[in-house]
């Protein structure tokens, strides 16, 4: 018996990258799967790719939304629960990159790496909270190692990691009593578009997408008693090893 099959779930950033792997995954396990992105015409187009890639016609929709805006997580928690009826996996993904000295980081790049991938988070879980109450669900945040490594040129985006870890963790203590799983996967490099990274061959000894699906997948296959609260994961052997 596949105990994910007729699930939900809704994937913030889903259209590519980290997002679209889980996507393919919980759909390749029986879920249904809402995915957002800021384009709402690409976003439905990758939604109708995964529908085919993962023979999943009708279980998967993509919706137009900005993690930024916490009305427009709502709007999308409830297109989700209007489509699917149930909500059961809420995975904040949605991220983005600036780099650089605290010389050169401009104001604007500081708000938009904050407002989008702790802010964001934080917009994730408040829209949806009620919904994983209902079905005592799970609620997963893509942080990075770079939430508890800190490094030269990083501040705005180490700031923000290391807020995701932080708020996680303390979400988790506040929502187990309901029953509401919370764990923060923390990746390092891996093999996506971010920051403007080209995959290849030659990233082939990166983390790949595909292998943070898998994860989320064992993560809601685990024993209910169980919860890996905070998940480090990294390359095996990245080139400076060799």
């Amino acid at each position: 018996m596949n105990i994910l099959e007729g699930k939900v779930a809704l994937i913030t950033g889903g259209t590519k990258g980290i997002g679209y792997g889980i996507a393919e995954a919980l759909l390749n396990q029986g879920f249904k799967v809402a995915i957002t992105g800021r384009d709402q015409e690409s976003t439905r187009e990758v939604a109708k790719e995964l529908a085919s890639k993962t023979n999943s016609e009708n279980a998967v929709i993509g919706l137009e939304a900005d993690v930024r805006q916490l009305e427009s997580q709502e709007r999308a928690v409830k297109a989700t629960l209007d489509a699917f009826g149930q909500l059961d996996l809420v995975v904040a993904n949605a991220g983005l990159g600036h780099f650089g000295s605290i010389e050169d980081l401009t104001v604007e790049q500081w708000n938009a790496v904050i407002d989008t991938n702790l802010t964001g988070v934080f917009n994730s879980i408040k829209a949806s909270v009620d919904a994983l109450k209902e079905t005592r669900g799970y609620y997963i945040t893509i942080s990075s190692l770079a939430g508890t490594n800190f490094f030269a040129g990083g501040s705005a985006y180490n700031a923000s990691k290391f807020g995701v870890t932080g708020f996680t963790q303390a979400v988790m203590l506040d929502l187990r009593k309901y029953g509401v799983k919370v764990s923060t996967i923390m990746p390092g490099s891996v093999s996506t578009h971010f920051n403007g990274n080209e995959p290849s061959e030659a990233g082939a000894w990166k983390i790949q997408i595909e292998d943070i699906g898998e994860l989320v997948v064992d993560l809601l296959k685990m024993n209910p008693r169980t919860l890996p609260s905070k998940i480090e994961v990294r390359p095996t052997t990245p080139p400076s090893s060799k």
